[in-house]
């Protein structure tokens, strides 16, 4: 109705941890176990080289709350062992398509690439590479990307962006990541 202030919802209430529930074994087992996948579709591929499927990165970042390649931005990525499970993390965006899909890299804050061992294969066969801290980060942690799984995503899995990759780190990374 025209005029009319528009009508706030309560919050929902939270539950004491004494409530039957969310006993405390239960709180430990949903932290414990990834998160269910929230779309039907598979959203990663492994069609080609990672080489292949980054020819077309470029760097284009814009702070308009919607992905663009150069930015690290959080989004639901699935495990490569069970694909209908996953969690939400940092992921370095190469391109987007017209539709709004995402192709990009994964980054994790555990450390995988040494000093001496950038790109190279570690003892699971994964390749990463260290690219300093930003503000995806709220620790400003320093984060690593893989290099050999490129993700696409759909449009819906990216939850929000994060921050830009430094023109130069992205370059290096499109770099090492087409080299594989």
């Amino acid at each position: 109705m025209p005029g009319r202030p528009a009508q706030r919802t309560a919050a929902p209430q939270r539950r004491s941890s004494s409530s039957p529930a969310e006993k405390p074994s239960e709180r430990s087992r949903l932290r414990r176990e990834p998160a269910p996948h929230p779309q039907t579709r598979d959203s990663t591929r492994r069609d080609g080289a990672a080489g292949d499927e980054v020819r077309g990165a470029r760097y284009a970042p814009q702070a308009d709350g919607l992905p663009d390649p150069g930015e690290v931005v959080w989004a639901w990525v699935p495990y490569e062992e069970d694909a209908s499970r996953g969690k939400d993390r940092p992921v370095l965006v190469l391109d987007v398509s017209e539709d709004g899909d995402v192709l990009g890299l994964m980054l994790t804050s555990k450390d995988h690439a040494g000093p001496r061992t950038q790109g190279e294969r570690d003892h699971d066969g994964r390749r990463w590479m260290d690219v300093g801290t930003g503000a995806w980060d709220s620790q400003r942690r320093p984060s690593e990307v893989r290099l050999d799984r490129v993700l696409h995503l759909p449009a819906e899995a990216v939850r929000r962006e994060g921050a830009a990759l430094p023109r130069d780190v992205f370059e290096r990374v499109v770099a090492a990541s087409r080299a594989q």
